[in-house]
């Protein structure tokens, strides 16, 4: 995919764009309230496991970035000790994390904390692809993330997604390295430039197949 060279437009709207952008939404509405009621025996034994092996709620809510930087509050399964979990996201989580829980170390190795989220997609906050949410002020290298790369804000003019093409190309998890967390963000703008419906069913199949199946998650 071609990354956006310095100054040029992200994209240029258009009757494809649009109509483009209108099947990606209905396409998040159909699926995300399809595997919730799918999934929602799944989820009431995880969420027993979660409140039976520690204290605390079995969500997690965290403010995140939504489009143009409008805050919303975001839901994975906790995965974390009550009493360290960090709501303001700068202490991220690392390898062999000792906050980590045992069903959290599982749910996470298979991305499934993250599936709370498909109620963020059905409404209306998030979309199934496309940019992750970052907390606001979100470090990166050692630095703001926004000191970091300077075109940072242009990543928020499309609803973050639950995966994206940054994560189905390995970018995903702490980032303490500058080069990806700038890969990260040129991911997400080559995204946003090449967007169509098609590149998010294609997403959509690469992380079913590299996450889920694969295990490959946080």
């Amino acid at each position: 995919m071609r990354l956006p060279r310095r100054g040029e437009p992200l994209f240029v709207p258009s009757a494809r764009r649009t109509r483009h952008l209108i099947a990606k939404r209905a396409f998040d509405i159909l699926a995300s309230a399809g595997a919730l009621l799918a999934l929602l025996p799944f989820f009431i034994i995880l969420a027993v496991l979660i409140k039976t092996t520690s204290k605390g709620p079995v969500l997690f809510r965290q403010e995140r970035e939504g489009r143009w930087g409008k805050p919303f509050m975001a839901y994975k399964f906790r995965s974390m000790k009550v009493e360290e979990c960090d709501l303001s996201g700068v202490a991220q989580t690392v390898k062999d994390d000792p906050r980590v829980t045992a069903i959290g170390r599982l749910i996470r190795r298979t991305s499934i904390d993250e599936l709370p989220q498909l109620l963020n997609v059905l409404m209306g906050d998030m979309s199934l692809v496309g940019p992750r949410p970052h907390v606001s002020g979100m470090l990166a290298g050692g630095m703001g993330y926004k000191e970091l790369v300077p075109y940072y804000d242009q990543r928020l003019e499309m609803l973050p997604g639950l995966t994206g093409w940054a994560q189905v190309n390995g970018l995903r998890g702490p980032t303490e390295r500058a080069d990806r967390a700038r890969a990260r963000i040129d991911h997400d703008l080559a995204y946003i430039q090449n967007f169509s419906f098609w590149l998010d069913l294609y997403i959509i199949g690469q992380t079913i197949r590299h996450e889920f199946v694969g295990g490959s998650g946080h």
